[in-house]
């Protein structure tokens, strides 16, 4: 069990990712803590025992009280994986500033947020992951604006945080998706869908001591998506 004696807190825990993430550090032996926004996505990881607690991420308030409620429940954070995240369409022409703004909330200021508030909890040699997306940072997505400008930032929050934290001795990395299953995005364009598990099972790689020497890293994982996408 490569997480045992670990607590580990996974930020934006609904259906798909963010559970899969919260089961297999489970499975791995570690005490978890589950966020998210809605209460009822919390309740089959509660019947496996994991302890969850629901605020929205993406105001500064919210990731507060959920550093909060997790010290009560864990005191300290050895891993920290944030999976909250949204999609919405529309090119130039067809974006608004409530789309824009509600993409940059949820794609990087959650993230910003939840990292500010959980590091008074970390010490040296704790991880942070981030979720970002190929479609952004590595391709770019026509016809969704918003969504790619948010995730190309979150994923330059990655290695300007892992430069900063470094002398802290807190790792920051990124992971980037392609489509996955129960996602819009693999409807949408089309493209085999990989289980969440399967990117689940780096984001866990990237919180265990066998990435110790990894930082400031935004790893693909789409099963070559990004290689045959024009």
């Amino acid at each position: 069990m490569r997480l045992r004696g670990r607590n580990v807190v996974v930020a934006g825990a609904g259906p798909g990712l963010g559970s899969a993430v919260a089961r297999r550090a489970l499975e791995e032996g570690a005490q978890v803590y589950a966020v998210a926004r809605r209460r009822e996505h919390l309740e089959p990881l509660a019947a496996l025992g994991i302890r969850t607690g629901a605020f929205d991420l993406s105001r500064p308030e919210g990731a507060e009280a959920a550093a909060e409620a997790a010290e009560r429940e864990l005191g300290r954070v050895d891993g920290l994986a944030i999976t909250a995240g949204g999609w919405a369409p529309g090119r130039l022409e067809e974006t608004e500033e409530e789309v824009l703004d509600s993409m940059l909330s949820v794609n990087l200021m959650a993230h910003l947020w939840t990292v500010k508030s959980f590091l008074k909890l970390m010490r040296p040699g704790s991880a942070v992951v981030f979720v970002t997306s190929i479609w952004g940072p590595i391709k770019r997505s026509p016809g969704a604006l918003a969504y790619t400008v948010s995730k190309a930032a979150a994923a330059a929050l990655v290695e300007t945080l892992a430069a900063e934290l470094l002398d802290r001795g807190v790792r920051v990395n990124g992971v980037a998706p392609g489509a996955m299953s129960r996602e819009a995005e693999a409807a949408r364009l089309g493209a085999p869908a990989a289980p969440p598990e399967h990117v689940a099972d780096v984001v866990l790689w990237l919180l265990t001591d066998e990435a110790r020497w990894v930082t400031g890293a935004l790893i693909p994982v789409d099963g070559g998506r990004r290689l045959i996408t024009p």
